[in-house]
């Protein structure tokens, strides 16, 4: 995705294609870019990706949680209501890797960071949590018995 098909979005739909606001992008993209410079003073292969698309890989991973298969292959984005599919060319390990360095690139900054347990606790917000069993269980299914599977022996057949 070319940054001027990212700039001609509408702040919503921005909003809505990454889930950050454009502020917040520009943001992550100075976190990242400074992550990428001292990567490459240790060393390494560069990436095909530039940091905008690896940013956005990223944010299409935690904003719809597809599987790194599907994100490596292709993306689907609508602009001006028109549907255009690109693809990041990549494969799925140099998929997890990018969006693993991004994390913990905006992790290590210390300006995405999420408030605490006892902030949450000490404000005077209301929370409702709602617990969801996903566990497995097994599947109950008849039991074979060897009444149904036993045929009668036949007194014709010699």
């Amino acid at each position: 995705m070319k940054n001027s098909d990212i700039k001609t979005l509408k702040p919503e739909e921005f909003r809505r294609l990454t889930g950050v606001k454009a502020e917040t992008f520009a943001i992550m993209l100075e976190v990242i870019s400074k992550a990428i410079k001292m990567k490459k003073v240790k060393g390494g292969r560069p990436n095909k990706l530039n940091c905008e698309q690896m940013l956005l890989m990223t944010l299409e991973y935690l904003r719809e949680y597809r599987a790194y298969f599907h994100i490596s292959k292709s993306y689907v984005k609508k602009l001006c209501q028109k549907v255009m599919s690109k693809s990041y060319g990549i494969s799925e390990s140099n998929c997890y890797y990018t969006i693993r360095f991004i994390e913990e690139a905006l992790i290590k900054s210390d300006q995405f960071t999420l408030p605490g347990r006892k902030a949450l606790l000490k404000s005077d917000m209301d929370y409702e949590v709602i617990l969801i069993d996903a566990t497995e269980s097994p599947i109950e299914r008849p039991k074979k018995s060897s009444d149904i599977t036993t045929q009668a022996k036949r007194s014709d057949i010699p």
